[in-house]
């Protein structure tokens, strides 16, 4: 069995936040790879499924971004797995908005979310860096995080989402090289 955890803030006024986009990656997943019903369970929310020979627990943390650790160690020591079997999907400032990076380990680059998961469990897990841009100066920062998605933005994210879910296959074995190549090329205008 495989973690895969979505980053976000519990509540409706947090949805649409680029900070919650972690919540939205597993949320496609879910739905297009037809995961089962949700269930409340490691202080967060599950779904349980398979993609391919590949069993996954999809959680999505309800204790909020900057204490999401212990959500996340809770669920890994239960199903007694490995922090190789882990895998964040996470905002990244970073990176220009629809762009995906996978990489194992690090620290959190400023990442409360990420930071309370090394806290509970270590840094080796891997992280699906999803691109949301920054905003050009450190003191925008809170506010582009914490904002909502422009209307703009909504047919991209959704095509980014949609390529996520679609291309998963390639984490689930954990050929992340091919998971980057084909979610660029489908989000490619």
């Amino acid at each position: 069995m495989q973690l895969w955890v979505g980053l976000g803030n519990p509540g409706a006024q947090y949805a649409m936040h680029r900070h919650n986009v972690g919540f939205m990656a597993v949320d496609a997943i879910a739905e297009v790879q037809a995961f089962g019903s949700v269930r409340k369970q490691f202080q967060g929310w599950t779904q349980e499924g398979r993609i391919g020979e590949e069993r996954l627990l999809l959680l999505k943390p309800a204790t909020f971004m900057n204490d999401s650790g212990r959500s996340i160690g809770e669920a890994l020591r239960y199903h007694k797995l490995d922090i190789d079997d882990l895998t964040i999907f996470h905002d990244e400032l970073d990176l220009e908005p629809g762009k995906v990076r996978v990489r194992r380990g690090g620290g959190a680059a400023g990442h409360n979310g990420i930071r309370s998961a090394i806290q509970h469990v270590g840094d080796a897990f891997r992280r699906v860096r999803i691109g949301i841009g920054h905003p050009g100066h450190k003191d925008r920062v809170t506010g582009h995080v914490l904002g909502n998605y422009a209307k703009a933005e909504i047919e991209p994210l959704s095509d980014l989402l949609g390529a996520i879910a679609a291309e998963a296959a390639w984490l689930a074995v954990g050929d992340d090289a091919r998971f980057m190549n084909d979610v660029a090329l489908r989000t490619q205008e």
